[in-house]
């Protein structure tokens, strides 16, 4: 028995189509708001905020141990969500991971500094970004899924980069508000403008959760059910039975995660600090790089509808192999011209080529059974290496050798890997879903 997978795009169904991948790339937006905000203010104020008793170097790496934290969980999130999505529905899990990244959020914006509760402060923010992490770690797939499993197949890598868009727009949304918070005076902005971002997000969370209540389930899951076919232990089957796909899903993320965060915490971080440039100009540079990436992610899903996915993951990692040199040279520059377009090609080509694929190439390399557990938990294994450690790693490197040599030399290293990922990878495009 072939489930649908071709959903028709006329009348009503063209309409239900529009509306699962509004709801899924809204949803995925404010997840990624709401990561993005604490990776930004890990980067300006949480080493003062949280943390003031280290030395300045020993702070920001303090941060941004709270801030990798939240990649760390980000594992949890994707097995735990990963098994109630394959054995429950993607549905159900897009709402419930929402609230979980919406409420402690807000929370975060509500927390006393070290000055007003000592540890209990950086205590409370580590538990936080916790759950935080829980949150997003099982959003993606359900998100990824709701769309894939929905969509035309000759369309798949179009309409499922429509979720991948939810970063860029996060990423714009977080920076454009600390842009707008940054303008006040500094003593203010320490004491209440950083907050400002996470208390908004309440708003956003209220809208989200109406839009994906009223999305249906994929007609994938939906015959899987109607035929008994569920698994009972979707993680332990998608690790064990498909270990292949799983370890190519980790090798496949590894160089773009870093990257982006490479270029959004550690570069910002780095620029403001010790090359003593203006955090509103890194903060621009990052955003008009975001910005660009909502038409690079769409225009990337659907090349590799005509293409293939592999082949766009091969040039992804070699343009970082070659890029990663030039982009910190360009920063040092301290020209304005330089490091705009240094941020802007390095975001869309070593992470937009390769990111705007992973809502349809990684579910695709597992069957519909693990599918959700096999995505979700490959993906987040990744995030947890490349976004949560490559940051702290590369701020050790830079403090260490004084310079950032050695920071793109681990760069370079992490997209071999990920070069290595692709060849070793299948082609996916045009298979079927239900197999």
């Amino acid at each position: 028995m072939t489930i649908a997978t071709t959903v028709p795009m006329a009348g009503v169904e063209r309409s239900s189509m529009n509306s699962i991948v509004f709801a899924s790339c809204f949803g995925t937006i404010i997840e990624w708001y709401d990561f993005l905000i604490y990776a930004t203010a890990a980067a300006l104020v949480f080493n003062k905020a949280f943390f003031p008793t280290f030395d300045p170097l020993a702070g920001t790496l303090a941060a941004l141990g709270s801030y990798a934290v939240g990649f760390l969980a980000r594992p949890l999130g994707g097995a735990l969500f990963g098994h109630f999505g394959d054995r429950l529905g993607r549905k159900s899990m897009l709402v419930l991971t929402l609230f979980i990244m919406g409420l402690s959020t807000f929370f975060i914006g509500l927390l006393p500094t070290y000055a007003s509760i000592g540890v209990f402060a950086p205590m409370l923010l580590i538990l936080l970004r916790v759950i935080q992490g829980i949150g997003l770690g099982g959003e993606w797939g359900g998100a990824s899924l709701m769309v894939l499993e929905h969509a035309p197949a000759d369309k798949r890598g179009l309409y499922t980069s429509f979720v991948q868009i939810g970063f860029p727009i996060g990423l714009v949304l977080a920076s454009l508000v600390f842009r707008l918070v940054t303008k006040l005076p500094e003593a203010d902005f320490g004491s209440y403008g950083w907050r400002i971002p996470f208390l908004i997000s309440i708003v956003l969370l209220g809208v989200g959760t109406f839009v994906r209540s009223r999305v249906p389930e994929t007609p994938v899951f939906e015959g899987m059910k109607q035929r008994d076919g569920l698994s009972k232990n979707p993680v332990g089957e998608a690790v064990g039975k498909n270990a292949r796909s799983f370890l190519i899903a980790v090798g496949l993320k590894l160089s773009e995660v870093s990257w982006v965060y490479m270029l959004t915490v550690f570069v910002v971080g780095y620029a403001t600090t010790k090359l003593g440039l203006a955090k509103s100009l890194m903060l621009d540079a990052v955003m008009y790089a975001a910005l660009l990436e909502l038409v690079s992610l769409p225009l990337f899903g659907w090349l590799s509808d005509k293409f293939g996915r592999r082949p766009f993951y091969i040039l992804g990692a070699l343009f970082t192999i070659v890029f990663a040199f030039p982009l910190f040279w360009m920063v040092e520059s301290k020209s304005t011209v330089l490091i705009f377009t240094g941020i802007m090609i390095a975001m869309n080509f070593g992470h937009g080529m390769m990111f705007g694929l992973e809502s349809c190439y990684f579910p695709e390399l597992f069957g519909p059974r693990v599918r959700y557990s096999g995505a979700s938990f490959g993906f987040q294994v990744s995030a947890a290496i490349g976004g949560g450690f490559a940051p702290i790693l590369a701020t050790a490197l830079a403090g260490y050798f004084g310079g950032t040599g050695g920071v793109a030399i681990m760069m370079i290293i992490l997209a071999l890997i990920t070069l290595a990922a692709a060849f070793a990878a299948r082609e996916t495009r045009g298979g079927s879903l239900t197999d």
